[in-house]
């Protein structure tokens, strides 16, 4: 498994903006599927976003669409999440999660947490009204 490092969560109010990065580290970075996923108290951990293992292929949550970008950057062994216009209902902690899927396409993309084996430990993101 990978391990991954989450950071640059916080508090925010309503419109702002934060920047998440995810570090990896111990195994070929370039071989995941990549994603992240959120938490909010009392609820289910849901999808947020997904990025091929090129980095070519995005796909998005329906409630972040528009406000949220994924990115990786494979030679730096690190993915990131842009949230922008953020929303009080974007409150939560947020993971980012590995596919280990060396024989995917590069346009490939998993939404399913049970797809994901390796998690960071989450960081918390509070958006304020």
């Amino acid at each position: 498994q990978v391990q991954l490092v989450e950071s640059g969560g916080g508090f925010v109010q309503a419109g702002g903006s934060l920047r998440l990065s995810c570090a990896a580290s111990g195994r070929i970075f370039s071989n995941y599927i990549v994603g992240w996923f959120r938490q909010a108290p009392g609820m289910e951990r849901e999808f947020v976003a997904t990025v091929s293992r090129s980095g070519g292929s995005t796909y998005y949550a329906d409630s972040v669409k528009g406000r949220f970008t994924i990115s990786r950057d494979n030679a730096k062994n690190s993915m990131y999440l842009q949230l922008n216009s953020l929303k009080p209902e974007d409150t939560a902690v947020y993971y980012c999660a590995a596919d280990f899927s060396p024989s995917s396409s590069g346009n490939s993309y998993s939404i399913q947490d049970n797809e994901y084996d390796s998690w960071g430990q989450g960081t918390q993101v509070t958006v304020s009204s």
